[in-house]
């Protein structure tokens, strides 16, 4: 009988170049079931290659990124397993976003059912049928949130999903989040907003100039920084924030 636990998500020895410059050197961190892990570091220390790996959206030079122990492009249903969002950039301005929505569930052979339910649990029923070249940047981080729901994911991987929500928008996804934790999800988070990350993680990963600088919970972060988790943060970044 095979024991063996692969967690949800699990990186392994990632590295990546690009034009000969290393981006991502050795990365290494896991996330387990009903955990929310938050991806800190500076800008371009190598977080949303990471991520791009993990989803099969970039072929790592060596090192393995397994959504529950498979690759991404090896999973059966992938988007029924993985719900993203690396950006809100990807709504085509003369389409509605409801009409983004059906083309997902098309592509992913998600019932058209499930549009209206996510629509809903966003906040964009209203809106949904206005051309998304007149949203805002919150708007349209709503759509791209929906469109990772509708598959009803047991895994979510986010890159700065709170981009241009306003406070209501902010709570809603943080309580989101844990909820969807706390019922046996697996999340993993990139984020700048550190006092967000410290309400909902339960693990922090810091990569730094292409490495893990940092991995531990939340509780010995915090533990460490006598309770502040932008304190650990520039304790660990120091002046290593050279763009890669």
């Amino acid at each position: 009988m095979n024991t063996t636990y692969s967690p949800p998500i699990e990186v392994r020895a990632l590295r990546k170049s690009f034009r000969g410059q290393v981006r991502v050197d050795d990365v290494s961190f896991s996330v387990g079931r009903g955990r929310v892990a938050g991806l800190l570091g500076p800008n371009g220390a190598g977080k949303t290659t990471t991520i791009r790996m993990l989803l099969g959206l970039a072929q790592p030079a060596s090192g393995s990124a397994l959504v529950l122990g498979r690759p991404y492009r090896e999973l059966e249903s992938p988007g029924s397993t993985v719900g993203a969002v690396l950006d809100s950039g990807g709504l085509h301005p003369a389409r509605s976003g409801r009409m983004h929505l059906r083309i997902v569930a098309a592509r992913a052979g998600i019932p058209a059912s499930r549009i209206e339910e996510v629509l809903a649990e966003v906040g964009m029923t209203a809106d949904a049928d206005r051309r998304a070249g007149g949203y805002s940047l919150g708007m349209r981080q709503r759509i791209a949130l929906a469109a990772a729901l509708l598959g009803s994911p047991e895994i979510l991987v986010l890159d700065e999903p709170a981009n241009g929500l306003d406070p209501t928008g902010m709570h809603w996804l943080r309580q989101r989040l844990r909820s969807f934790a706390d019922a046996g999800g697996t999340v993993l988070l990139s984020s700048h907003l550190l006092a967000d990350v410290q309400d909902i993680a339960d693990d922090i990963v810091m990569i730094v100039d292409g490495g893990v600088a940092a991995a531990s919970s939340l509780d010995e972060a915090l533990a460490a920084s006598n309770g502040d988790l932008e304190g650990f943060y520039l304790a660990v970044a120091g002046d290593r924030t050279g763009v890669r």
